[in-house]
């Protein structure tokens, strides 16, 4: 063979290799301005660490299959367990005299270990792919001389108690363990006492009596909290001279160790809110992708089906279109088990002539859609549920229509309950506003993103946001109403970005308006003539 037929074939072989595995997730250098982003926001002379999310079992020797932590992903792209990322508020020097910012400890590399359950980047890899220059495995964080009682301040987010100790000795147990000695963690550290104490001490004295009557009923549902003699002391101090001596009683408290579970999280929530040029195409391809999911299931819908098919169809797209998971369980309710607002159970066998309520959404490389239809299965909606969803369908827009920068977060919710509310007294099913949260009892909007329901500061809109809107209609058999509207279930939600220029419907290609479902619904389908053997 001629070296030039061989040099094509190799690189032919190459690129071929190359294309099995996708080549569209977030670049290094996004994951690396990420961090440069939050080393902007922390304090001077300060550190943040973060962990890799826990492995969760399933039963028995079976896991379940593992999904990185948002925050860890989007600061560094790794996407396996067992790791810690450490970032420093300013350079620092190692003991041969190099430079360096942050470090990351990933798991070692493990020949038998990656026999049975994929390949690991390792050290070099990391540093290869992602872009670290200071990477070492997991084992050498205990060994690493890093003096976290040198800093004004430790980031971190407080542990939730949800990991295990595996075998070996640089799990996600043994890197918390380590942390906590080096950090000298206290056994009783409580991040919610250190929320209020933080609240406390950052409040003027002029307002110092509302916090505290604030405070004494969120201690009422906090049992463990009414020990805390400071807390009790200010809840009851007889007057703002009391109050401001216990503050400062508090500020000496917080100042009795360097660690800080408060900040990280303001930090992360301000920073994922608005989404960069490169996430939102991803997140963008995560929405489409749930409504092309819609568009085919509405094709293919017939009374004879489950609630369990449904949902396989959706979740088939998804697969088709090379969407790792789903962002969260998939809600199929038929009928009234659209009424249950998180409705997983999907077990329906026939979903006849009902309504059903689909509420699913892609996960495409860690982004989350998250999109709901309402359509009725036999392809056609009665009079009662017509009328209801045209209620909800107007108070998306109006909510749709409220989405711009500069307007409170809770600007869509007040519009589209409005619209409820009229629409509810003007068809006798409740007689006064004090009622409508009896058929409309969740909020409308939240972020969206990393989460389904992502982080952000629940402030005034800011451009690059991306939000739902979700208004729904929810009358359960027994409602204290004509029989004629029991069962009927609406919600109607769509993935906004929020701009300049107003608000984009980025999931608006699936059908809204009961004409256009209907028409979408009288359109053939592939899997008109898909046909599984009968079973016994």
């Amino acid at each position: 063979m001629k070296l030039s037929s061989f040099l094509f074939l190799f690189l032919s072989i190459t690129f071929l290799a190359a294309q099995e595995t996708p080549t569209d997730f977030l670049s290094a250098d996004f994951h690396k301005e990420r961090r440069e982003k939050v080393r902007d926001l922390m304090p001077a002379n300060s550190v943040a660490v973060f962990f890799a999310n826990a492995e969760r079992n399933r039963a028995n020797d079976v896991d379940y299959i593992y999904h990185q932590d948002p925050d860890f992903y989007y600061l560094t792209g790794y996407k396996e367990p067992n790791s810690v990322l450490v970032i420093f508020s300013e350079d620092q020097t190692s003991a041969d005299g190099k430079i360096f910012n942050e470090l990351i400890y990933v798991q070692e590399k493990d020949p038998r270990a990656e026999q049975w359950n994929g390949k690991r980047l390792g050290v070099e890899g990391v540093q290869e792919k992602l872009g670290f220059d200071m990477a070492f495995n997991g084992s050498e964080f205990e060994k690493s001389n890093i003096d976290f009682k040198g800093f004004d301040n430790v980031l971190f987010f407080d542990f939730k108690n949800d990991y295990r100790d595996l075998k070996g000795s640089a799990d996600l147990f043994d890197l918390i363990k380590t942390f906590k000695i080096k950090t000298n963690y206290p056994s009783d550290y409580n991040a919610t006492k250190q929320q209020i104490y933080s609240m406390i001490t950052s409040t003027d004295v002029e307002n110092s009596a509302n916090v505290a009557q604030t405070l004494g009923r969120y201690l009422n549902y906090q049992e463990d909290l009414k020990s805390d003699q400071l807390l009790t002391g200010y809840v009851n101090a007889a007057d703002n001279g009391k109050r401001k001596e216990i503050q400062e009683k508090v500020k000496l408290e917080l100042k009795s160790n360097n660690l800080n579970s408060i900040l990280l999280e303001e930090i992360m929530n301000r920073l994922r809110e608005t989404k960069t040029a490169e996430e939102m195409v991803l997140l963008k391809k995560a929405i489409e992708i749930s409504s092309v999911g819609q568009i085919e299931v509405m094709k293919a819908m017939h009374p004879n089906m489950s609630e369990t098919e449904i949902q396989g169809i959706h979740e088939y797209v998804y697969k088709k279109y090379g969407a790792e998971y789903e962002g969260y369980p998939s809600i199929v309710g038929g009928g009234n088990n659209g009424c249950i607002l998180h409705y997983i159970e999907n077990n329906k066998q026939k979903v006849g002539n009902d309504l059903v309520l689909m509420d699913l959404g892609a996960e495409y490389h860690g982004y989350t859609a998250d999109v709901t239809r309402t359509i009725p299965a036999n392809g056609k909606f009665t009079k009662e549920q017509k009328l209801i969803y045209d209620i909800v369908y107007n108070a998306q827009e109006a909510g749709i229509k409220a989405s711009v920068i500069g307007a409170p977060f809770q600007a869509p919710g007040q519009a589209a309950q409005e619209v409820v509310t009229k629409g509810l007294i003007d068809l006798g099913i409740i007689s006064s506003p004090s009622e409508v949260k009896t058929y409309f009892p969740h909020g409308t909007s939240h972020y969206l993103g990393l989460d389904v329901h992502d982080k952000g500061t629940y402030g005034p809109f800011q451009e690059n946001t991306v939000i739902t809107v979700e208004p729904g209609i929810y009358i359960p058999e027994g409602s204290d109403c004509d029989k004629k509207w029991w069962g009927i279930a609406v919600r109607i939600e769509d993935d906004i970005l929020i701009t300049k220029n107003g608000p984009i419907n980025l999931s608006g290609m699936a059908p809204r308006t009961t004409e256009a479902i209907e028409k979408t619904m009288a359109m053939p389908s592939v899997l008109d003539n898909f046909k599984l053997p009968s079973l016994d």
